[in-house]
């Protein structure tokens, strides 16, 4: 994606607030973007609802298998759009929006002006149906921290909530959360069919090039469904 920066060596709008996290829970950040990160420069898209691919997959490794589960799986869901996200770990509860391809045929990153905005991508299964529903959100954005800051912080066991249209709660367990280089991206881990209802919560990490203007590495959490219930 690109964008306009100032050619100056100054520190960016976010680092205060994340050097303040930092300190306060010892644990080391991800990287800060110079303008805002992007999550459209995964290697693939993620695909369709009928499992055939959104785009072509660029060829990479593949990972042996899933994570281990922490929970049980439960009954897939009727597809419904989702509404709102709720992480009670990171203190999160944001609202969505839709989210397509890129011209590339990357997924395009959520709004940059909003930094309590995740995106969830459009042509997959919704949150509950059977499949990876992929969801991605900012680290920052040239306002400060933003709603994926700490995602990385999640861990097996955690869980995260989705309302969704219908008036449901589709409640996702953690299964585990992997950093991946954007070069050597798992798309098949991350992207491929599953024979129940997952979750994948995307955004960027590692070093931040100032001279593409985008991050080295990928943070993805793995989630299955494993409760449901009404709003």
């Amino acid at each position: 994606m690109g964008q306009q920066t100032s050619g100056t060596e100054e520190r960016p709008a976010g680092d205060s607030g994340r050097s303040a996290l930092r300190w306060a829970m010892s644990l080391a950040a991800v990287g800060v973007f110079v303008m805002y990160q992007s999550v459209e420069t995964t290697p693939a898209a993620p695909r369709s609802a009928d499992n055939s691919p959104a785009a072509v997959a660029s060829a990479t490794p593949t990972p042996a298998a899933l994570p281990t589960r922490t929970a049980p799986a439960t009954h897939t869901m009727a597809r419904s759009k989702p509404v709102k996200l709720r992480i009670p770990q990171l203190f999160v509860e944001a609202p969505f929006t839709e989210l397509g391809l890129t011209p590339t045929g990357g997924l395009a990153a959520p709004p940059a002006d909003d930094r309590n905005l995740v995106g969830w991508y459009k042509d997959g299964p919704t949150p509950g149906e059977r499949g990876p529903a992929v969801v991605a959100g900012h680290v920052d954005t040239t306002k400060g921290p933003a709603v994926f800051l700490m995602l990385y912080v999640l861990r097996p066991g955690n869980p995260v909530e989705i309302t969704r249209a219908d008036g449901s709660v589709a409640v996702f367990t953690v299964d585990s959360v992997q950093t991946f280089a954007k070069n050597a991206f798992p798309d098949k881990l991350v992207y491929g069919d599953t024979p129940d209802a997952q979750l994948r919560l995307i955004t960027c990490a590692g070093e931040y090039n100032r001279a593409t203007h985008d991050y080295s590495d990928n943070v993805v959490v793995f989630a299955h469904l494993s409760a449901t219930r009404q709003a």
